[in-house]
């Protein structure tokens, strides 16, 4: 990441490891997060991401090292910072008997900055239905009043956990949209962690990975995509195409007449290199986030 102080990154982790009855969850976690940055959480089931947010927001202990949340030490956190950070869980906690209307007041109380023309705003755009009892609502619904409660007090860090696990793809692009805004017009940081990397990749600019508890990838979007392709080579013959054995191939898949290379380089022109050496054709092609993210945890290649 781009160099900062630790005053201003808003979520810094030193060496941090979280043991849950001798199981190991997050492990030695170094990972600075400065402003201003939408970050990509990603991970398999059981890597590490909830608990990793959960320490962020000050509701998870660490069992050694320290997390710091918006400069302060994310077990001291208290009003200062908690007014400044937005976090939104997949399955939030709330007032069953409340109604959404009640209980968006009810929270509102509690943030002086808190935006009451955002809110009815973004309770539009998601088509929030204020008037029914929490109780009442359904899995997605719940989902919304937690984006709700999360950013109408235009925080300075928004944590996302499955955000939009529950939402139907059209209010899962205004929800995007949203968070676009926000980073627009106040400068928020956002890490989100979703297992919907279609949706993420349109909004992250940078990549955190998460594998047994510890950071396997650590670096800007762009620089990620432009590492990985897929390489289809043919030979101008048609002749058999023999195996390859260049370090950066990933993966390879062959028919009769080519061969499809998956691979990770940073040299700007290593399929033009690479066929010229071979004396065969090769065609790039860029691969999305959902090919790229089971190729990290292939790898495990930890980023201190």
């Amino acid at each position: 990441m781009t160099s900062t102080t630790t005053a201003t990154a808003p979520l810094l982790f030193e060496n941090l490891t979280k043991n849950y009855a001798g199981q190991v969850a997050l492990n030695a976690i170094n990972l600075k997060i400065p402003a201003g940055h939408v970050v990509g959480l990603l991970g398999r089931n059981g890597a590490g991401k909830t608990t990793l947010l959960q320490v962020a927001a000050g509701l998870v202990l660490p069992t050694a090292g320290t997390c710091r949340t918006l400069g302060q030490r994310s077990d001291l956190l208290d009003s200062p910072e908690l007014t400044r950070l937005g976090f939104v869980m997949q399955e939030a906690k709330f007032i069953e008997w409340m109604t959404v209307a009640q209980h968006l007041e009810f929270t509102a109380s509690y943030y002086p900055n808190w935006d009451r023309d955002l809110q009815q705003r973004l309770t539009g755009i998601l088509e929030v239905p204020v008037k029914r009892k929490i109780a009442e609502l359904s899995t997605g619904d719940r989902q919304k009043v937690g984006i709700l409660l999360g950013v109408c007090h235009r925080p300075a860090l928004l944590l996302l956990d499955e955000p939009m696990s529950a939402l139907d793809p059209i209010v899962r692009a205004r929800m995007l949209d949203v968070i676009l805004e926000r980073l627009r017009d106040d400068g928020c940081t956002v890490v989100i962690s979703s297992h919907l990397l279609s949706d993420v990749e349109k909004i992250v600019d940078w990549i955190v990975a998460l594998e047994a508890g510890r950071v396997v990838e650590n670096c800007a979007l762009d620089e990620l995509q432009e590492s990985f392709a897929e390489w289809t080579v043919t030979a101008p013959d048609g002749s058999p195409l023999p195996a390859f054995t260049a370090p950066f191939i990933l993966t390879q898949q062959r028919s009769e007449r080519l061969v499809r290379l998956t691979v990770r380089t940073s040299e700007p022109d290593a399929v033009e290199n690479f066929a010229a050496s071979h004396g065969v054709t090769a065609q790039s092609r860029r691969l999305s986030l959902d090919e790229i993210f089971p190729l990290l945890l292939a790898a495990k290649k930890e980023v201190r």
